[in-house]
């Protein structure tokens, strides 16, 4: 049986767990369970503290794991895990925050102090950009430790920046990391339903990046269409009782979908059509 660690609670957790249902996988009904067996796809889940997920997986405890990258990293087990798939979701980045107008370069941190939650991420981001500043680990609330005297400047993980705003900061310097939901596992192994959980997953990221779309147009204007709509590997062309047309369905980006239903109109095609797709295996 797979045992897949997923986050226990926050944003993350949603994420996780909305993917996981549109794979086909049973999710818990409530946020207190901490283990959820689903039997007929094998797969055992257990929910744990985002931090811990590398923990577990880079000591075989667990076979792979669902957390952010910022995460994963910080845990300090990249010797024992490795990225398996990126999510695409959950979107954030690492950066630098400082009292507004007090930065404007990394570069000025040499001799400062850097409050974060992140320390092992950020030790390793300052000794590769050869900056000689002193880091100060603190569990959360990062952002009030420059006001509290605590700290000259600070590394978080920024998604609207409204917070540090809120607080008087504003980010300087370029990104330290660019992070989104990662599907982690032990290297080296490849234990039994993680292809298709890669697979399924993968599936559930093309199906909410594509939709399908079909539409009518003349025989002679059929290869130019195509040209517009080429699907993932090639668009079906079937023929309808009038000789003279042709239908063709394929696959296009969600975010192109009325540009390209513009262009085909304008070609001459007619009933164009969108259907969102549930699933897929690509």
């Amino acid at each position: 049986m797979l045992r897949v660690a997923l986050p226990n609670k926050g944003a993350l957790s949603e994420i996780a767990s909305t993917m996981l249902l549109e794979a086909g996988y049973v999710q818990r009904r409530d946020n207190r369970e901490l283990v959820m067996v689903d039997p007929e796809n094998d797969v055992e889940f257990f929910y744990l503290r985002p931090r811990d997920i590398a923990v577990y997986v880079g000591g075989g405890i667990l076979d792979v794991g669902i957390t952010g990258r910022d995460l994963y990293l910080d845990a300090d087990v990249n010797d024992h895990v490795d990225e398996v798939l990126p999510l695409g979701i959950g979107a954030s980045t690492f950066r630098f925050a400082g009292p507004a107008g007090t930065f404007t370069s990394q570069d000025e941190l040499s001799g400062k102090r850097i409050a974060t939650s992140y320390d092992t991420l950020l030790r390793s981001y300052l000794a590769d950009s050869g900056i000689d500043a002193s880091v100060v680990r603190l569990d959360g609330a990062v952002e009030s430790s420059v006001r509290l005297g605590v700290a000259d400047a600070i590394a978080d993980v920024v998604e609207t920046g409204n917070t540090l705003k809120a607080a008087g900061m504003e980010i300087f310097g370029d990104p330290i990391l660019k992070s989104e939901a990662v599907l982690i596992g032990r290297t080296g192994r490849n234990p039994a339903g993680l292809d298709v959980l890669k697979r399924r997953l993968t599936g559930v990221l093309v199906a909410r990046r594509y939709v399908m779309l079909d539409y009518d147009v003349r025989r002679d204007q059929a290869d130019e269409a195509c040209r517009l709509t080429p699907g993932l590997e090639s668009p079906t062309v079937s023929p309808l009782q009038d000789s003279d047309w042709v239908a063709v369905r394929a696959m296009v980006k969600k975010n192109q979908t009325n540009n390209i239903m513009d262009e085909l109109y304008d070609l001459g095609a007619r009933a164009i059509l969108v259907s969102q797709i549930h699933a897929c295996r690509i």
